[in-house]
């Protein structure tokens, strides 16, 4: 029975010769621009933004909340907690005005009557210390001064989230008594449109209304509620029907943070040696030192794109660039396991062209793995959110540069090694031999 042709659709017609090797030096070049661009966005960051990239709360510190979410309309005396979205949660602090915020559900178990009952919460976690910020403060500090001018404010002064305030012994008329206290109602109009909130002053009132005994000033301090109570506020306006309550508030210091950075450099390093040692024994050292190339390259350049793009850097982003170094050597394994088979097969061959070919033939291959992956991180990317779209994001520019780095600069430098150290005798002991043949 005669064979049956088969149709099939190929991405590249089988027997493409593309010049790779020709092309060798030029893609090299534009490598080492990209990178120095790269690394150049990271000082022009730290000069523009203060920082080098955006970290998150992880690696600098920040404030740490969890809050349950209760119906309104139970019954009075009845507590009937309910699950809260996380993408509604993000967009009700996205449109407060929060910004570089992580959401996260989390659940655990609460006793209501004597019975325990599955909550289901949500953390939120930002890189902010406190609830007022640097343009809050200043414009209560003029606003405040400009209310307040004629009642010999002498000080204002902010420290964290608090505010001091000093009255001058005298006022226009020269008396203590033509001085008159500033209460806490005259001032929270000040706070409102700040979008700040004072605690009440409670027994202090009475203090705060007292001149000093020994000075004749009256000092008083405005303490404004923390991030909890504001992210709690803007819950609970875009929310309907839902009391926010904070479970729990805590703080990650700047140094946790400095410590998880630098162990997230080090797991860079230690997977890089790794994967030298690996290709050693896997291979021989011809290969190693293009893989790391390569690794090096694909790791600046995502480190590039995420500061260009002032894109959140957490934990998450760290595991998706090592996650990027492994798909890259995988890749960039493959064609070495090419290059090293038609070695043994294709001896009549110059290396330059057994590399050639090898790339030719492992081109599809690499195209369609990557394309199938971009594909998937990409769907993340778009409909993803929070850490889910930040890992994504990380994936989806190491895709390309992985795929890009293991066919135009692992191969390279595996070329060079070989024809440097590898092929023929050294060039001190070729100059040697020449001028012995050359003797009668």
């Amino acid at each position: 029975m005669p064979a049956q042709d088969h149709k099939f659709r190929y991405l590249l017609k089988p027997g493409n010769d593309f010049a790779f090797v020709a092309k060798f030096r030029t893609w090299c070049i534009i490598s080492f621009l990209l990178c120095a661009a790269s690394i150049g966005a990271l000082f022009v960051n730290k000069a523009v933004r203060g920082a080098h990239l955006n970290w998150t709360i992880d690696f600098k510190g920040g404030t740490e909340v969890i809050y349950s979410f209760k119906d309104k309309t139970a019954p009075a005396g009845e507590t009937r907690y309910v699950g809260a979205d996380a993408t509604k949660v993000r967009k009700a602090l996205e449109k407060a005005g929060a910004a570089g915020f992580d959401v996260a559900d989390r659940s655990w178990t609460d006793e209501v009557k004597g019975a325990q009952v599955s909550v289901r919460g949500i953390m939120v976690r930002t890189p902010r210390f406190g609830a007022t910020t640097p343009q809050q403060q200043l414009a209560a500090t003029e606003a405040f001064q400009k209310k307040f001018a004629d009642r010999s404010v002498d000080k204002l002064q902010w420290s964290g989230d608090r505010m001091f305030v000093r009255q001058a012994a005298s006022g226009a008329g020269g008396g203590i008594d033509t001085v008159r206290p500033i209460t806490e109602a005259e001032a929270a109009e000040i706070w409102a449109q700040a979008g700040l909130e004072a605690k009440p002053w409670g027994d202090a009132a009475a203090l705060y209304a007292h001149p000093d005994e020994g000075t004749g000033e009256y000092n008083m301090t405005f303490s404004m509620h923390g991030l909890d109570r504001q992210y709690e506020r803007a819950l609970e306006s875009e929310l309907p029907g839902i009391d926010a309550v904070v479970v729990q508030t805590s703080q990650v210091s700047a140094k946790a943070g400095n410590e998880l950075r630098n162990d997230g450099i080090k797991s860079l390093f230690y997977a890089m040696l790794l994967i030298v040692l690996y290709l050693a024994v896997r291979f021989d050292v011809r290969y190693a030192p293009g893989a790391i190339l390569a690794t090096m390259h694909d790791a600046i350049m995502v480190i590039g794109v995420f500061a260009v793009t002032w894109t959140d850097v957490s934990l998450t982003s760290v595991a998706a660039l090592l996650t990027v170094i492994g798909f890259s050597v995988n890749d960039t394994v493959v064609i070495f396991d090419r290059i090293r088979e038609n070695s043994e097969k294709l001896k009549d061959k110059k290396l330059d062209r057994i590399v050639d070919i090898s790339l030719n033939e492992v081109l599809v291959r690499s195209i369609l793995t990557s394309t199938t992956l971009f594909a998937v991180t990409l769907m993340m990317n778009i409909f993803g959110e929070g850490l889910v779209r930040n890992f994504a994001f990380a994936m989806n520019a190491g895709i390309i540069v992985g795929a890009y780095s293991s066919l135009y600069l692992a191969p390279p430098a595996f070329l060079w090694i070989a024809t440097r150290w590898y092929s023929g005798p050294a060039p001190a002991r070729a100059r040697q031999a020449a001028a012995l043949a050359s003797e009668p």
